[in-house]
C-alpha cells in the first residue's frame, strides 16, 4: 500500500486543435500525502486546471492524457474504464470549480442538485438523502439550510454559491478534494471565510487538499507544499517558507515581486514582462526564458532538470546550476 493517496508520475496532457497539438501540461510530477494540502499556483494558461481535470479525467473532447501516470493509493486510475471513474468522481475525489455560478445548473434548485450528487455515489434513500443535504449545508455555513433547498442559484450571494458547491463536493466524504481557484469571484472577506471552512472541515473529515490558484497570497498559510507551474511544467517546489522566502526560480521570483505587500507601500508593483507562452510554439529550452532578464544562451536551448537546493526545495532554473558551480569554484580557488 502507498504512503501516498496521489502520486502524478509525469503526466502529459495535450489537446489536439485544427491549429496543432497544445501541449498544456508537460512533465508534471508530485505526490500527495493523505490529510495534507498542495498549492499548485501559476498564471493563466500555465496548465495548473488542467493538471486537476487531468487527474479527474474531465478533459474537452479535443484533450487527452498522452502519457504519464496518476497512481491513487497505488493504483493507476488513467487504465480505468468510464464506471470506474464515475465512482472514483465524488466518491474517491471531488472538485470544486472555479465560477460557482456556472457549476450550478439555473433551471435546478440547490436541493435536487445536492441530492442528486449523493444519490449517486451512495445507497442513501431520497429521504436521508435530503437530510445529508440540509446536514452539508449546516457544516458550511449556510444559513436556514432547509429554506436553501427550494432556493434556485440565482437566488443565492456568490460566496453562498461557493459555500453550496463545498458542501456538494463534500457530500460523499471524498479522500481528495481539488479546489481550483475557488475564491477568485469573492470579496476579500468572503474569501479569508471559504479558506477558513475549508481548513476547518479537512480537520474534521481528514481529507487530502489540491488548492490550484493563481494568487500566492491565498495559500500562503494553508498549504504543507507549493508547486510553481508555468508552460505546463514545475517551476519550483517547496514548503511555503521556502518559496516565499528562498526563490530559486526566476518566475516565482516575478510573482512575488507582482504581490502587494503593506511593507512596501510606496513602492511600485513590478509587473513580469512580456506575454505568456504559445503552448503551440514551446521554446526548446527553459519555458520562461523569452521572459526573463537574466537568461542564458544554455536557457533557450536546454530544459533544465530539477535541481535539490534543500530537503524540501527543489527548482528548475540553470541559474542555480551557474550559482552552484560558482560556489564549488570559487571554494577550489580559496583553497589553493
Amino acid at each position: 500500500m502507498s504512503e501516498y493517496i496521489l502520486e502524478v508520475k509525469d503526466l502529459h496532457t495535450s489537446f489536439f486543435t485544427d491549429s496543432g497539438e497544445v501541449k498544456a501540461v508537460n512533465g508534471v510530477s508530485f505526490t500527495l500525502e493523505p490529510g495534507k494540502t498542495l498549492g499548485i499556483v501559476g498564471e493563466s494558461g500555465s496548465g495548473k486546471s488542467v493538471t486537476a481535470y487531468s487527474i479527474m479525467q474531465i478533459l474537452a473532447d479535443t484533450g487527452k492524457i498522452t502519457s504519464g501516470e496518476v497512481l491513487y493509493k497505488g493504483e493507476d486510475i488513467t487504465k480505468w474504464d468510464k464506471k470506474q471513474m464515475q465512482k472514483f468522481r465524488g466518491e474517491k475525489c471531488s472538485i470544486i470549480f472555479q465560477d460557482p455560478m456556472t457549476s450550478l445548473n439555473p433551471v435546478y434548485t440547490i436541493g435536487n442538485q445536492l441530492m442528486e450528487a449523493i444519490l449517486l455515489h451512495t445507497d442513501r434513500t431520497k429521504e436521508q438523502a435530503k437530510a445529508r443535504a440540509v446536514e452539508m449545508l449546516e457544516l458550511v455555513g449556510v444559513n436556514e439550510p432547509k429554506k436553501r433547498l427550494k432556493q434556485y442559484p440565482h437566488e443565492l450571494s456568490g460566496g453562498m454559491r461557493q459555500r453550496v458547491m463545498i458542501a456538494m463536493a463534500l457530500a460523499c466524504e471524498p479522500d481528495i478534494l481539488i479546489a481550483d481557484e475557488p475564491t477568485t469571484a469573492l470579496d476579500v472577506t468572503i474569501q479569508a471565510q471559504i479558506l477558513e471552512l475549508m481548513q476547518e472541515l479537512q480537520k474534521k473529515l481528514g481529507m487530502a487538499i489540491i488548492m490550484v490558484t493563481h494568487d500566492l497570497g491565498v495559500i500562503a498559510d494553508m498549504c504543507d507544499e507549493i508547486i510553481v507551474m508555468y508552460g505546463g511544467r514545475v517551476c519550483e517546489r517547496g514548503t511555503a517558507e521556502d518559496i516565499f522566502y528562498r526563490p530559486c526560480h526566476e518566475y516565482t521570483k516575478g510573482l512575488l515581486r507582482s504581490i502587494p505587500s503593506v511593507e512596501r507601500m510606496k513602492e511600485r508593483l513590478v509587473p513580469i514582462g512580456g506575454t505568456p507562452i504559445n503552448l503551440l510554439n514551446m521554446p526548446k529550452g527553459c519555458a520562461f526564458c523569452t521572459r526573463c532578464d537574466k537568461a542564458m544562451k544554455i536557457c533557450l536551448d536546454t530544459v533544465p532538470e530539477e535541481i535539490r537546493v534543500s530537503s524540501t526545495h527543489l527548482a528548475s532554473c540553470w541559474m542555480n546550476v551557474k550559482a552552484q558551480y560558482e560556489a564549488e569554484n570559487g571554494g577550489m580557488k580559496n583553497e589553493q
